[in-house]
């Protein structure tokens, strides 16, 4: 017999996107808003540019939350993950990545170093067990590894204007980029909510995480809609994170990261501390690093009507596959289909390709990341 699916896991604001009308998907095992109906303004092409004019706000609970705690945390994490966590401060955050003994990438996350004795981690919702998993498998006697999936809420406030609803409702807003820090906010209800408020995001817009406890999520979400309107900004699902991440070649895990795609071949060699004793698959990375990986990711935007999509291939002028679409997506900002792509190291930028549209060719050039300008700073 086969096994019965797991049941869906909800955000903590999940009534609110149903009442809605939210377009609704499994998300990494959480049913989450893929977007918003036109007839209220939303849609992924509106909640696109709502980030990229003004602010937009994302339920992302379905985010990983884990806590590494005791005497000599931090040395373990550097001795697991590839950043090198010596590179940072105590209230700062840093984008790593969990790889196998093969170079795989088991998951990537942000490592936020609060001491040396705790770490807390946002992994990717579907692999967060699997994390943690091979974290309380190799954590040493008085190092406990925690999963906190569960315990808070992950609300995004990303755009141009993400700044003044920060300063509208009192939050913390004077943040360096990859800083955090842990505070209360007091509702209108006079109630103080506990909650981390990172200077990180998603989408390459200046803007902010708000990490909760999940009772408290829902007077947070409803204070800051209330507050992002006054700015012309709005609720945005996952269909337009999806195209913000893809126009700043952002990876997105279990595409342009995988078992099979190690930092390597996605580029990604500035998130590894290559000068560390030791990282979980090091051997097998300087090995990759030393001889060359055949294939390494690109950005591509296509020259004619052509919307590249995922696993679509990338042919030469000889009519050659060197490469596949690991995503793709019409940019909004752009208004011309752009996509990322595995691509034999041999092409670069500038460099022209044809992509294999069910059977029709379209003329794609390979395009340097990322795409739009980014404004995280």
């Amino acid at each position: 017999m086969s096994e019965s699916p797991l049941p869906l896991l909800y955000s903590p604001l999940h009534a609110v996107h149903l009442a809605l009308g939210a377009k609704m998907a499994n998300f990494g095992g959480w049913e989450m808003p893929i977007e918003y109906p036109a007839a209220i303004g939303g849609g992924v092409l509106a909640e696109h540019q709502a980030v990229r004019n003004a602010v937009g706000l994302f339920d992302v609970s379905h985010l990983g939350k884990a806590l590494v705690a005791g005497i000599g945390a931090r040395e373990f994490i550097n001795s697991c993950f590839t950043n090198d966590l010596d590179r940072i401060s105590a209230g700062e955050a840093q984008y790593t990545l969990c790889c196998d003994e093969s170079g795989g990438v088991v998951d990537d996350l942000i490592q936020y170093l609060r001491s040396d004795e705790e770490v807390f981690l946002i992994p990717n919702a579907s692999n967060t067990t699997e994390v943690v998993r091979r974290l309380q498998a190799a954590a040493p006697a008085g190092i406990t590894v925690t999963n906190q999936h569960r315990d808070f809420a992950v609300i995004a406030v990303q755009g141009p204007r993400a700044v003044d609803v920060m300063k509208d409702l009192g939050l913390p807003y004077e943040l360096e980029y990859m800083a955090f820090v842990d505070t209360t906010w007091s509702a209108p209800s006079g109630d103080l909510i506990p909650l981390i408020v990172c200077r990180t995001g998603y989408t390459g817009e200046y803007g902010f995480e708000l990490l909760p406890a999940s009772e408290g999520a829902l007077t947070l979400w409803s204070s800051l809609i209330e507050s992002a309107t006054k700015f012309g900004g709005r609720a945005c699902g996952l269909g337009a994170r999806d195209t913000l991440r893809t126009e700043m070649g952002y990876p997105l895990h279990g595409h342009e990261l995988s078992l099979d795609i190690s930092p390597v071949q996605a580029s990604a060699n500035w998130a590894v501390g290559w000068k560390k004793e030791s990282f979980w698959g090091r051997t097998a990375l300087l090995a990759q690093r030393e001889a060359g990986a055949k294939r390494v990711l690109r950005a591509i935007t296509s020259l004619d009507r052509g919307i590249p999509r995922a696993g679509m291939e990338l042919k030469s002028s000889s009519g050659e596959i060197v490469g596949v679409l690991t995503s793709g997506t019409f940019s909004p900002t752009l208004k011309i289909g752009i996509g990322l792509a595995l691509v034999d190291a041999g092409f670069a930028v500038g460099d022209h390709l044809s992509l294999d549209v069910r059977g029709r060719l379209s003329d794609v050039v390979i395009t340097k990341f990322p795409l739009v300008e980014s404004h995280v700073r």
